[in-house]
C-alpha cells in the first residue's frame, strides 16, 4: 500500500464516523429530570465518532489531509462532510453547550485541546471552503480559549495519566496553537506553568509504563512538551535528566511496543494508539536534539518499531479502535508535512 492508499483509506473511516451518531459515548452531566436529549442536539457539529473529543480530531484529520493531499479520491466526499459540519448555526449550539452553568470542565483538557488544534491546522489552509469554516469556529474557538485561560492559573500540578485528563500532551497541542493564532499571552500562560511543573523532573518512571490503558505515555508526552519550551542545548541536558535510559547505540529496543490483547475492547485498544503516539513523540524528540547528538538513532529506532505497530493496528476493522486511531495515524504520517506538530 502507498502512503496515497494509506491515507486515502484513513480518511474514509474518519468520513465513515464524523457523521455516525451511535453508538456514543456522552460525557453529558444531567442537571434535571428533562436535562436530555440526542447526541446531534446536544453538540450539532461533534456528535459522531462515539465521543465528542474523537468527532474533533477526526475532523482535523480531513481538513489536514485535504490541505496536505488535496489529490486524494476522498477529499471531495470531505470537503461536503466538513461543509455539513462547519456551519455558524451548529456551532453556535456548541457553544450554547459548553457555556452552560458546571460545564467549564467538559472535555478539558484533552477535547479541547483538539479543537484549538483543529481551528490551528485551518488557519494553514488556502483552498476556498477554509477560511468560512474558521470563520464559523471561531465562536467556540474563543469560549475555550477564555475557559482555559482561566483554568490553567488554578491547576496547581500537572496531571500525570496516560488518558485523557494527561497535561502535558494538551499543552503541547495548546502551544502549538499559539504559534498559528500569533498568541502571545497565552503561549507564555502554558510556557510558564510547563516550565514550573515539569523543568524539574528527573528519573522518569519510564520503565513503569504503559498502564494497561494508556494511550499516552506520561513520560514521553512530557518530553514532547518540553522540547517546544526548552532552548535546544537545554532541552537535551534536561532529556538526559529526565529519560537516562535513552541508549546511545540506536538500538530501538530499549523501549518496547504496547501489546493489544483485545482489538475490540475500547479500553484496552488504547495501547494502539499509544504505540502511535509514542512514534510521533520519539520522532520529534529526537528532531529537537543537537545534530550530534548520539541519542537521536536510538529514539528514531523505537519510533519506527512503534510507528509500525500502531499503523496495523489503525487499520483494523472494530469501531472501538477505529472511531479515533485513524486521525492518532495520520497525525504522525504528516507530523514532518507540518509546522503544526
Amino acid at each position: 500500500m502507498n502512503d496515497n492508499s494509506l491515507l486515502n483509506r484513513l480518511a474514509v473511516v474518519a468520513l465513515n464516523g464524523i457523521h455516525r451518531e451511535y453508538p456514543n459515548h456522552m460525557q453529558h452531566l444531567l442537571q434535571g429530570p428533562g436535562d436530555w436529549a440526542e447526541p446531534h442536539k446536544l453538540h450539532p457539529v461533534f456528535y459522531g465518532c462515539f465521543d465528542w473529543h474523537s468527532a474533533v480530531h477526526n475532523h482535523w484529520l480531513l481538513v489536514r489531509l485535504l490541505r496536505l493531499h488535496p489529490e486524494l479520491p476522498s477529499s471531495a466526499a470531505a470537503r461536503a462532510a466538513l461543509n455539513q459540519s462547519f456551519t455558524p448555526d451548529k456551532v453556535a449550539g456548541e457553544c450554547d453547550y459548553i457555556s452552560a452553568p458546571d460545564r467549564s470542565g467538559f472535555e478539558r483538557p484533552y477535547g479541547r485541546a483538539w479543537l484549538l488544534q483543529l481551528t490551528a491546522e485551518l488557519r494553514y489552509c488556502e483552498y476556498d471552503e477554509s477560511t468560512a469554516w474558521l470563520n464559523a469556529l471561531r465562536p467556540l474557538e474563543s469560549l475555550i480559549l477564555e475557559q482555559l485561560s482561566a483554568w490553567v492559573p488554578r491547576l496547581l500540578s500537572p496531571v500525570r495519566s496516560g488518558v485523557h485528563s494527561q497535561t502535558a500532551f494538551a499543552f503541547g497541542l495548546m502551544l502549538d496553537w499559539c504559534e498559528t493564532s500569533g498568541d502571545f499571552e497565552f503561549a507564555e500562560l502554558i510556557t510558564d506553568r510547563a516550565t514550573a511543573f515539569f523543568a524539574n523532573d528527573r528519573n522518569a518512571p519510564i520503565n513503569y509504563e504503559p498502564s494497561g490503558e494508556d494511550f499516552l505515555s506520561p513520560s514521553l508526552m512530557e518530553a514532547d512538551l518540553m522540547r517546544r519550551v526548552l532552548p535546544t542545548e537545554q532541552f537535551s541536558v534536561w532529556l538526559g535528566q529526565l529519560i537516562p535510559e535513552i541508549p546511545t547505540d540506536g538500538d530501538g529496543t530499549w523501549l518496547q511496543t504496547g501489546m493489544v490483547s483485545d482489538p475490540t475492547d475500547g479500553r484496552l485498544v488504547h495501547l494502539a494508539g499509544l504505540n502511535l503516539s509514542r512514534a510521533w513523540a520519539l520522532g520529534a524528540i529526537a528532531d529537537a536534539l543537537p545534530a550530534s547528538d548520539q541519542r537521536s538513532a536510538a529514539l528514531k529506532s523505537a519510533a519506527q518499531m512503534h510507528a509500525t505497530k500502531g499503523i496495523e493496528s489503525a487499520l483494523g476493522d472494530h469501531y472501538a479502535g477505529s472511531h479515533w486511531l485513524a486521525s492518532f495515524a495520520v497525525y504522525l504520517l504528516t507530523r514532518s508535512s507540518s509546522t503544526s506538530s
